[in-house]
């Protein structure tokens, strides 16, 4: 439980280092607001979660700290997802140095309330199947899971992640680094084609699923 305590911690402020280094070189300054709220929305529910994580349900903490994809054909979503977000937030440090462009003053507030609220529905998620991890995988026992928001759409998950991305360069005050979000759509809807895939082969139960639960990512639409 220690290493996992300490490898989580490692990683958490790994991440704000690295995420703050692609914001605010380019921006050019600390003191720019919108990245700081960001920056605040981001990592602190983050922190929250891996408290809870940890003493809770450590497995799944030690499953989404496991980064490693194993499928090749998913290594390079997993590259090219990498290279949409270090561009979007240069673009937005960029952005705010030069004073290129700027949405208006509500679409930040609208940004916020997307992002929180898609963060509640990325933890529902991860409450509703603790078998989710950051690599396609089936773990040993593994089900599949039908109920709750699994009962709405297959890839709940990903619907949650597909607004939290695109609230980002709301709250950036970025319309550049929304532009290079809008690659996540293709991104993911490759990941999903894939994982099913290797879900129908692998895990049990999934191919009736897939027949009872019609949508993939957006109800009455994919």
């Amino acid at each position: 439980m220690k290493k996992l305590l300490i490898e989580a911690l490692i990683k958490f402020f790994g991440g704000v280092i690295i995420v703050a280094g692609f914001l605010f070189v380019p921006a050019g300054t600390l003191k720019w607001t919108n990245g700081i709220v960001f920056m605040c929305l981001l990592f602190i529910p983050m922190f929250i979660a891996g408290i809870i994580m940890y003493i809770k349900n450590p497995e799944l903490l030690k499953s989404r700290l496991n980064a490693k994809e194993r499928q090749n054909s998913q290594k390079d979503v997993i590259k090219y997802s990498g290279i949409m977000f270090i561009a979007s937030f240069v673009f937005a440090g960029l952005n705010y140095r030069f004073g290129w462009t700027s949405f208006p003053n509500v679409v930040m507030t609208i940004g916020i309330i997307i992002f929180l609220l898609s963060y509640l529905l990325f933890a529902e998620v991860l409450r509703e199947n603790t078998y989710l991890s950051r690599t396609i995988e089936v773990k040993e026992n593994q089900k599949v899971i039908d109920t709750g928001l699994y009962g709405i759409v297959r890839h709940p998950m990903y619907f949650a992640t597909l607004f939290l991305f695109l609230s980002m360069p709301l709250i950036l005050n970025s319309p550049i680094s929304f532009i290079i979000m809008l690659f996540y759509i293709p991104l993911i809807v490759v990941r999903i084609i894939n994982e099913e895939k290797f879900l129908e082969n692998k895990l049990e139960g999934y191919i009736e699923y897939k027949k009872k639960i019609k949508y993939r990512l957006i109800p009455f639409i994919w």
